[in-house]
């Protein structure tokens, strides 16, 4: 190979490019350049060197060309050169000859499927109308949920409460089974509170799914702040400690930032970033904003009107349900990406920025899962951690089985699903309940499946399952169950 005043070419790397640190000029520089090209060095020496970098750029963008292998670029002589300079770019056998790429494929999908929902919003548009109200955000009836509003800011009482039973035990004023007793009382009245609160007054939906996610949310998290502390102590006062700098201590601060804090797992100090990107937040808020109102478009607009038009799924004809099933996919389908996105990837991030957070592993890639069990284990990484440390390795410490373990996990999921769904709604036929117990025997058949037929297998039916079966088929039950539940009461 053919080199430029002793700096060689180097061979091209895997990706068809070519290292050009190499490509220097080895004659000392100068002190009146100023660190560039010395005085010696012409203007055709530089030209030289622009169109070497410049042959090796084309050859990244020919290399797929047959029987293309050097490429020569000639220049003016000057300098130490002289003459004409010619570089060889010669392909290695390592390189490889063979390239696919699908990105024009996903461009076309991303095309045909922005036509085809653009029709149809179309379509929709001149057959039904514009059919969101103007008080979709906020009406005059909203006034009458002032008592969950209030049960919302109480809320704060229950982490104060176990914050001065850590403090009383630290102070040495109460014994540990008085401990457990007191936090027990604790968390039980968090969570049966607002459910009375919610059951006894007539709230909108949307009021009552927001206060029970945020009292589940609370739940969570003082049952990891009592179980942490406990472990703690327990550390702290055991002769042989498994860490040495392990030491007991309450502080109200660290209590205050995680209730904060976008994670169910207390510890007492957290992982920080060193400032806050107030450009980056406002981006965040506006991207909040924007899907948050596509939320309230495809609900109102596509799901309120094939649910009002439905029969119940599972009093009618099959061929029906299934069409209705189907019809509705969609639509939740959009909807529940979005929440997705505006809840784990926005607004946790937005709350981990202004909270200085430094962990912002809130969901892993789920839409890759070979199975039920790794979407689960990926797509909700707070309550993923949360469920590992307070409820499953607890069980395999106390010597139970792998698989009783998984159960009670899911077990205790399926419990606030079903009260984050059927207390709003004042009706509890356990379809949320079924419908996360449900998983358990999936978890076991898509992992049989994914060892004995690959990964596909098992990401098509975690597919199905979620997005063309199961949603639209409990927001059918639970509409028509509700409708049913006004309609004897009228």
């Amino acid at each position: 190979m053919e080199t430029l005043d002793s700096g060689g070419v180097t061979m091209p790397t895997e990706n068809g490019g070519a290292d050009l640190d190499t490509l220097r000029h080895r004659k000392p520089r100068s002190d009146s350049s100023n660190g560039l090209l010395p005085d010696s060095v012409t203007v055709s020496d530089a030209d030289v060197r622009d169109r070497v970098d410049s042959a090796v750029e084309d050859t990244q963008g020919k290399a797929n060309l047959a029987g293309e292998n050097e490429i020569r670029e000639s220049g003016g002589g000057g300098g130490e050169a002289g003459g004409n300079v010619d570089v060889r770019y010669t392909y290695r056998p390592s390189v490889p000859a063979h390239r696919r790429s699908h990105a024009g494929l996903f461009n076309l999908c991303v095309v045909v499927l922005v036509a085809v929902n653009s029709r149809l919003i179309i379509e929709n548009l001149m057959k039904y109308g514009w059919l969101i109200r103007t008080d979709f955000w906020f009406s005059s009836t909203s006034l009458r949920d002032w008592p969950l509003f209030m049960c919302c800011l109480s809320l704060s009482i229950f982490p104060l409460a176990a914050f001065t039973v850590e403090k009383l035990v630290l102070q040495k004023c109460i014994s540990e089974p008085v401990v457990i007793f007191l936090h027990v009382i604790i968390t039980m009245t968090e969570v049966l509170y607002p459910v009375y609160v919610t059951l006894r007054c007539d709230s909108a939906f949307l009021s009552g799914v927001t206060l029970m996610l945020l009292t589940c949310i609370v739940w969570l998290k003082l049952v990891s702040y009592a179980h942490t502390n406990y472990d703690i102590r327990t550390l702290a006062n055991s002769s042989d400690k498994a860490n040495p700098e392990v030491s007991y201590y309450v502080s109200l601060k660290s209590l205050a930032y995680f209730m904060l804090a976008p994670t169910l797992c207390y510890q007492p100090s957290y992982p920080r970033s060193p400032c806050i990107r107030k450009g980056w937040v406002a981006r965040q808020f506006a991207k909040l904003i924007i899907f948050t109102g596509f939320m309230g478009f495809i609900i109102e607009q596509y799901i309120n009107p094939i649910v009002r038009n439905s029969k119940h799924p599972l009093k009618g004809d099959l061929l029906y349900g299934i069409e209705r099933v189907l019809k509705l996919s969609v639509p939740n389908l959009y909807v529940w990406l979005c929440m997705f996105y505006c809840f784990f990837h926005l607004w946790l991030n937005i709350l981990a920025e202004l909270l200085c957070f430094g962990d912002r592993e809130f969901y892993k890639d789920w839409w890759n899962a070979k199975s039920v069990g790794d979407y689960w284990r990926m797509w909700n990484m707070p309550v993923h951690k949360w469920m590992v440390r307070h409820v499953y390795f607890p069980c395999l410490r106390r010597n139970i089985p792998k698989v009783p373990a998984i159960i009670l996990a899911f077990l205790v999921s399926a419990v606030f699903h079903e009260l984050c769904i059927a207390v709003p709604c004042r009706l509890f036929k356990l379809w949320a309940f079924l419908g996360i117990m449900f998983q358990v025997p999936l978890v076991f058949i898509t992992n049989y499946l994914q060892e004995r037929f690959g990964s596909m297998v098992g990401n098509m039916i975690f597919w199905f399952t979620f997005c063309i079966f199961g949603q639209p088929m409990c927001v059918l039950l639970y509409y028509h169950d509700l409708m049913n539940r006004k309609g004897k009461m009228s």
